[in-house]
């Protein structure tokens, strides 16, 4: 544990919460720009995260700012700095990249206050800055060395081979990835992420988060990635140009969204989309370890064309016997007929949640598009479900749910 901040640099932490309200995202866009003149430190950055009209520049900033309003009790972000070890272990950041960090952080706070971001300001943030940096250092080494522990754990980059492809719908492909070098890989805890880092267009190096979606083994992966007709090319050059026998570099396995394997309490699954891909490996697990979990998994779709892995599903809940899958087609094709093709038109609801599953015992495990999760996190706090009981995963910046 780094030691304690001292009482004046809370007090000058706590009196720029109003400045970091004002002016935080200009602070950290600020900051991300002196960052980025440095090839080496942008090269381990996402950088589709750093579009979507500045999403990392306002999740930072988000970020920032309850650091700040909770300076004095930093227990309420404790999951915070776990998501964020975790995401570091994706990206293979090291303990020698944060000054980097430091120095393009103090520098944005002084350029952007301005006279304001008096010396005394900037040495209380500056032992601020690396009382969390020392944290996440802490568990980002205890991290790697389970990995390194495990069998068929690593650290850094790991060359693996595309195996398979398996058209799961018109819109996601499944693609099995084993390591290169025939060793066994670490069993993943079901709901976890990789982080695959490949080259596109010419050369240029892009990292993607991807959920695993096959239950935990120690030969491969599976990944079930959906074709984005926007965005910088990841999913496009996997569904277009990446073939059988490819080789991509892949982090560990990472991520605080998992399905704990003492879980007794029902479990809630909801998902939208691709993100079916961590309740999938949820399911696998479920199905060939915990035959007495009660299981309840709801899934969101346009309708059967995008709808990916249904029958797959379907066929492990029957085999499981206490697995109930419900579907929701938003947008119904000609040959989707509720009762058939799915069970319900429209949307899930926290009314609906609350009529057919154990609502007031169960957990709920959330994954899906942005606005699918705001709509049911948010609905599932003012129902009045526990806060330790809702665990969601998304990729990208998760400013207004971490705000929330």
């Amino acid at each position: 544990m780094p030691k304690a901040l001292s009482a004046h640099t809370i007090s000058a932490i706590r009196a720029s919460v109003p400045a970091l309200a004002e002016h935080g995202p200009a602070i950290t866009k600020t900051m991300y720009d002196r960052l980025f003149l440095e090839d080496h430190i942008r090269a381990l950055f996402n950088h589709s995260n750093q579009g979507e009209g500045g999403s990392q520049v306002n999740a930072l900033a988000t970020a920032i700012l309850a650091y700040a309003r909770n300076i004095d009790n930093l227990e309420p972000l404790l999951p915070v700095v776990e998501r964020i070890a975790q995401k570091h272990i994706g990206y293979n950041i090291l303990p020698e990249h944060y000054p980097f960090v430091a120095t393009a952080l103090l520098d944005a706070i002084a350029d952007v206050l301005g006279p304001a971001a008096t010396p005394e300001l900037l040495d209380a943030w500056g032992e601020g800055y690396w009382f969390l940096a020392d944290l996440l250092k802490e568990r980002e080494a205890s991290i790697r060395l389970d990995l390194e522990n495990s069998l068929g754990g690593w650290t850094g980059w790991r060359q693996f081979r595309i195996s398979e492809r398996i058209r799961e719908s018109e819109v996601i492909t499944s693609f099995i990835l084993r390591p290169v070098d025939g060793n066994p890989v670490v069993r993943h805890q079901p709901g976890q992420y990789l982080t695959l880092r490949f080259d596109i267009d010419g050369g240029i190096e892009v990292k993607r988060n991807y959920s695993i979606s096959s239950a935990p083994n120690s030969e491969s992966y599976r990944i079930s990635v959906k074709r984005e007709a926007a965005g910088s090319g990841g999913s496009r050059y996997l569904h277009d140009v990446a073939t059988i026998g490819d080789i991509v570099d892949l982090a560990p396995p990472a991520g605080d969204f998992f399905l704990e394997k003492d879980q007794v309490r029902p479990v809630i699954l909801l998902s939208a989309g691709v993100g079916l891909t961590p309740m999938v490996s949820m399911i696998e697990t479920i199905n060939a370890e915990r035959p007495a979990l009660e299981v309840h998994y709801i899934h969101a779709a346009l309708n059967s064309s995008t709808h990916a892995m249904d029958r797959h599903v379907r066929s492990l809940a029957r085999l499981h016997g206490s697995i109930a899958v419900s579907t929701f087609y938003s947008e119904p094709g000609e040959l989707d007929v509720a009762g058939q093709s799915h069970d319900y038109d429209g949307f899930i609801s926290v009314d609906w949640l609350r009529s057919h599953t154990p609502f007031a015992d169960a957990d709920f495990f959330l994954c899906g598009p942005k606005a699918f999760l705001r709509s049911l996190v948010n609905g599932l706090w003012e129902a009045g479900v526990e806060p330790c009981r809702i665990h969601f995963e998304f990729f990208g910046p998760s400013d207004e749910l971490l705000a929330a």
